[in-house]
């Protein structure tokens, strides 16, 4: 085996089944992470990245922005999807361009044929910042997967069970890294814990995680 073959090789994904309906594949968006960052870089641009409240008045410590026809927003009167951001007073850009292809792709292989997400939330982490566990249900069709992609420092996720007290495995997620999860395992609990300080040599100080959704 030749050199450049050897890379090849080390740079397949492998994919991982945490449950039925879930998919974890290594280092699957690796080879487009250039495309990917100038695409977050983008949307950025036209909103920036803010830590939004919940409407119980806690302050995130995540700071997130969107693309797609609709977008995440959260404030102390709601928590939703909306077609823009009202601080900004901008609709969300349009997905930019190899995000819906990555996300149909990825989808595909872990087993949902004709995914097509019409929102990307875009949640950018920092030292300490984290995702407390949650279940995503604002979307209509819960038949549609959730398509995660993990970009920067490396971040522990914790996967759960259906009920918040269950227990939960902790998972390293790497630049690359993309888990999909939908039917049986679609209503799994699900967090981020505390992020810890590093550099990554693509994204700095930061955790970029790109989560693609069927919201309609």
């Amino acid at each position: 085996m030749n050199l450049f073959s050897q890379l090849d090789e080390e740079l397949q994904p492998t994919h991982e089944v945490l449950a039925e309906g879930a998919v974890l594949m290594r280092g699957r968006a690796r080879r487009e992470d250039g495309l990917l960052l100038a695409g977050v870089e983008a949307v950025a641009r036209a909103v920036p990245f803010r830590q939004m409240a919940t409407p119980g008045g806690y302050r995130m410590s995540v700071a997130m922005t969107s693309c797609g026809r609709v977008g995440w927003v959260s404030d102390s009167e709601r928590n939703g999807y909306a077609p823009g951001d009202p601080e900004a007073r901008r609709m969300w850009p349009g997905m930019p361009e190899g995000f819906r292809e990555l996300a149909r792709a990825s989808a595909e292989e872990a087993g949902f044929k004709g995914f097509e997400p019409d929102t990307c939330l875009i949640n950018r982490y920092q030292a300490g910042a984290k995702l407390g566990l949650h279940q995503d249900r604002h979307e209509r069709d819960f038949r549609q997967p959730i398509v995660s992609v993990s970009l920067g420092l490396a971040a522990v996720f914790l996967w759960g069970g259906f009920e918040r007290t269950e227990a939960t495995k902790r998972i390293l997620l790497e630049h690359g890294d993309v888990l999909v999860w939908g039917g049986a395992s679609r209503l799994r609990f699900h967090g981020v814990m505390p992020l810890k300080p590093g550099v990554h040599e693509r994204t700095g100080v930061y955790r970029y995680n790109l989560t693609f959704r069927r919201v309609g």
